[in-house]
Order: structure tokens, then C-alpha cells, then sequence
């Protein structure tokens, strides 16, 4: 009988064409999404004041910052694609990795991409429509285009996908210059909406208000973690992969605080939470007959964002397949294009799924409580190889307190909207993360019915022209 070795004769290595520029665009691509069009409304709505939404967003920079260079060690003492998944599997185990990978690979990661497509499909129709908001119906039509256009896109060529995510990145610095000048000349005239003034007035200091405000807000920040899930396609990632955090992620913090000071000096508190897009609602009162562009460039905005999603979010998939906990052709590349073909449909054919009964605000939460469980989960990790494993050779070290600070933070993320304000959505979720057991008990520990996928995998693996991947270390 065939086997699927018979169909592979010798294994692939994804090349490594991701530089420094490259990896500045991965990181602010992502981050600068559909979130800061969106969200500093609800954000506003949350916390309830101006001087506290601005905390919120400063805090939410930092706090991503300091993540980032826990990220930045874990990058340079596992150089494994995969992110959070492959340093859950280095550190806490197989059972705990699964866990991770069935919630991210299968909810976690196309849900994130079908809110940043539903994000770009409103603000694309928005123009067409100055009265009402789209219709959902064309919104999701819009949204589907978009991922499975970009499925293309990513499936063809590694160099497109990286040479589209730099230049949406350059569209999304623009815009939001666009933002910072419009709101400084204003300024400058004396012409604004007073939010500034008396700015902490009305703040809402209970748990849930906090947490719920940071979901909104970190969102806005997700992103920050995506080079690490391409670590083996960087170039000299002990390098590059620091320079690239430090460089994309204080950017987008100060460029995030005063676009958020501009929509403030521009529109009143009232104004910003009955916004449906905020950066488009700025453009019809400061830009006049062409606020229409705003809408284009949230758009794009959100396009370019779901494209870094859909790049790095490909090779986590693969990398789980390639350590076993997911099917064999998820973990296999395009033989002449060397691009994680299989991850990326099945990717896209997830969220497709998702956007059908999807919802935008109830992506956010669900996205964010379950991310940050999972960061905090990592973080574990690196200081069990702080304290365990100091022989391990670094290139980064940073000390132990940003980690343990950062891990009480995901700590009081996940905790404190269930203590303060319990909603049955929470313990959806929980339940949802454990159900993953009963798969990986029988399935991977066990290995019961090993043969039954085998005939599949070698129909995909012809159909696609696929090979397992190697590492590339």
C-alpha cells in the first residue's frame, strides 16, 4: 500500500525572506488594522471619560511592549515557528500545546481574521452608503471576497505576500499623518470640540468597565506577537527579530495616542460613541466632501491587517501538524510555490465558516479573553526557563520582573470580568478550551485510528502538489 512518504521525495524548507523592514511591516501591518478606526469609541464608551480612554491606550502600549520583549527572549531560546504554540509545547507539554492549538488554530485565529475582514467590508461600502450603515448582507459578501482573495495572494508567493503587508503598512502610516495634521491644524484654530477639558468627568473605575476597555483597546495592539510565529522565515532572527519589536511597536503606541487625541480635539464625547466608524466620521467633519477618502483608508487599512493575519497565521497552523496535533497535509508546503498551501485554505475555509453568524463586538471580547489566557500561559513558560534553564543560550535577556508583571496582568485580564461581572459567555469559552481534551486523549495520546485520515491526506497531497515541510533551523 502507498504511503505517503512515496508521495514526497524529499522534504521542503520555506525560505527565509522576511529582513528587518520586512518584519517592522509583519508587526505594524497587523497592528494597525481596523482597530484604530473602530474601536477608540468603544473604548470611550467603556472607561466612560476622555483622560481615561488615553490611560487605556497608553497602559495597553506599554503593557504590549513589555510583552513583546518577554517575546523577543522566547524568540531567540526557541527559534521555532509557531509562537505561542511551539513555546507552550517547549515548556509546559504536549497536552497544554493541543489545547492552545485546537482553541487558535480552530476559533481563536479565524475569528480574529473575520473581524478584521468585517472591519475592512464596512469601511469599503461605507462611501456608498451616507445615511444608513451597508447592508450585513453585502458587508459578509465583501468580508468572504476579501479572505479568499487574500488566500491567493498568500498561497502564490511568500515575496507578494511581504511586498503587499509593506505597502498597505505605508497606506496605514499615511492615514493616520493624515489623522495627527488634521487634528493639530484644528488645534492650532482654535476650532475643537472641548473633550479635552475636565477629561476624567464620568470615568467608570469598576473591574469589568477596565477589562472591558483594554479588550477594545488591545485589539487595536493585536499583532504585536506576529513575527514570532515566522521566526524560522526571518533572517537573522537573533537580530532582527528584537530591532523589528522595538522599532514597530513603540511606532504604532505614539502614532495610536495621538490619532486618539486628534478624534478627541475634533469630536465630543457623545460624537465618538455614537460614531459607527470613528476615523470616517472625523473625515466628514474635518475633510468635508472628500471624508469619503478616510473610509478608503480604514479599508485598506484592514485589508493590509488581514493580510499579515493570514501570513502568520498560516504557519501556526502548519507547525501544529508539523508536531503532530493537527493532520499531516496541514503541515506540508506547495512544491514549487514553498508556501503552507493546506494551513492557509484550511484557514480560510474556518473563518468563512465563522463569518456566517459572526458578530463584530462579540468577536473582540471573545478574542482578546481568550488570547490573553493564553499569552499569561506562555509567559509561564519563559520564567520556568529563567529559572530552570539559565544555561540555555540567549540573545535576548530581559529581567524577571517584566514577565512576572506582564503575566499578573493577562492574570487580571482573564479574571477580572468574570469576577466582577460573570456573563455565561466566559464559561462558554472555558468549556470550549477543555472540550479540546476529549479530542486529544483518544486522538493524539492514544493514536487510535491512525490510518483513518491517511487516504485523504495522499488525495490532497496529489490534488495540491504538496510535501512535508522541514525545519529550518
Amino acid at each position: 500500500m502507498a504511503t505517503l512518504k512515496d508521495y514526497a521525495p524529499e522534504k521542503l524548507i520555506l525560505k527565509t525572506e522576511v529582513g528587518l523592514l520586512g518584519g517592522v511591516s509583519l508587526i505594524a501591518g497587523v497592528m494597525v488594522g481596523s482597530g484604530i478606526f473602530m474601536s477608540p469609541q468603544y473604548v470611550l464608551l467603556n472607561i466612560g471619560s476622555p483622560g481615561a480612554s488615553l490611560l487605556i491606550w497608553a497602559a495597553s502600549g506599554l503593557l504590549v511592549m513589555l510583552a513583546s520583549l518577554c517575546y523577543a527572549e522566547l524568540g531567540t531560546v526557541i527559534r521555532e515557528s509557531g509562537g505561542e504554540y511551539v513555546y507552550i509545547l517547549r515548556t509546559s507539554g504536549n497536552l497544554t500545546a493541543f489545547i492552545f492549538a485546537f482553541s487558535s488554530v480552530v476559533v481563536v485565529r479565524p475569528t480574529g481574521i473575520t473581524g478584521v475582514a468585517l472591519s475592512f467590508a464596512q469601511n469599503a461600502l461605507a462611501p456608498f452608503y451616507d445615511d444608513c450603515p451597508p447592508p450585513y448582507g453585502a458587508v459578509k459578501c465583501l468580508a468572504a471576497a476579501g479572505i479568499v482573495a487574500l488566500t491567493v495572494v498568500n498561497c502564490l508567493n511568500v515575496r507578494s505576500s511581504i511586498a503587499v503587508t509593506v505597502f498597505f503598512t505605508a497606506v496605514k502610516i499615511l492615514s493616520m499623518v493624515v489623522i495627527m495634521v488634521g487634528g493639530v491644524v484644528l488645534l492650532i484654530q482654535g476650532n475643537t470640540s472641548n473633550s479635552l477639558q475636565q477629561s476624567f468627568d464620568g470615568s467608570k473605575l469598576s473591574a469589568s468597565a477596565i477589562v472591558t476597555a483594554f479588550y477594545q483597546c488591545l485589539w487595536s495592539f493585536d499583532g504585536w506577537n506576529n513575527l514570532n510565529a515566522v521566526i524560522e522565515e526571518v533572517k537573522h532572527p537573533e537580530v532582527n527579530l528584537p530591532r523589528a519589536l522595538m522599532i514597530a511597536i513603540p511606532m504604532v503606541t505614539v502614532l495610536y495616542l495621538l490619532v486618539n487625541i486628534s478624534y478627541l480635539i475634533v469630536m465630543t464625547p457623545a460624537e465618538m460613541i455614537s460614531s459607527s466608524a470613528v476615523a470616517v466620521t472625523w473625515g466628514n467633519k474635518v475633510l468635508g466632501g472628500w471624508g469619503w477618502v478616510m473610509s478608503v483608508a480604514a479599508a485598506l487599512s484592514s485589508f493590509g491587517s488581514l493580510n499579515g493575519s493570514f501570513f502568520s497565521g498560516g504557519r501556526v497552523c502548519y507547525v501544529t501538524a508539523r508536531e503532530g496535533h493537527m493532520p499531516d497535509i496541514l503541515a506540508m508546503a506547495h512544491m514549487k510555490r514553498l508556501t503552507p498551501s493546506p494551513a492557509l485554505i484550511f484557514t480560510t475555509i474556518i473563518s468563512l465558516i465563522v463569518l456566517i453568524p459572526g458578530d463584530f463586538q462579540g468577536i473582540i471580547n471573545f478574542f482578546s479573553f481568550t488570547a490573553w489566557f493564553f499569552y499569561g500561559v506562555t509567559l509561564s513558560g519563559l520564567l520556568y526557563l529563567k529559572i530552570k534553564k539559565p544555561e540555555l543560550p540567549r540573545a535576548v535577556t530581559v529581567p524577571i520582573i517584566i514577565p512576572i508583571f506582564v503575566l499578573l496582568a493577562a492574570v487580571f485580564l482573564v479574571l477580572a470580568p468574570i469576577i466582577d461581572d460573570p456573563q455565561i459567555e466566559y464559561l462558554y469559552v472555558i468549556i470550549f478550551i477543555l472540550s479540546s481534551i476529549v479530542i486529544y486523549i483518544p486522538f493524539i495520546h492514544f493514536k487510535l485510528f491512525p490510518g483513518v485520515l491517511n487516504k485523504l491526506t495522499i488525495f490532497l497531497q496529489l490534488f495540491l502538489e504538496v510535501a512535508p515541510i522541514d525545519k529550518n533551523l
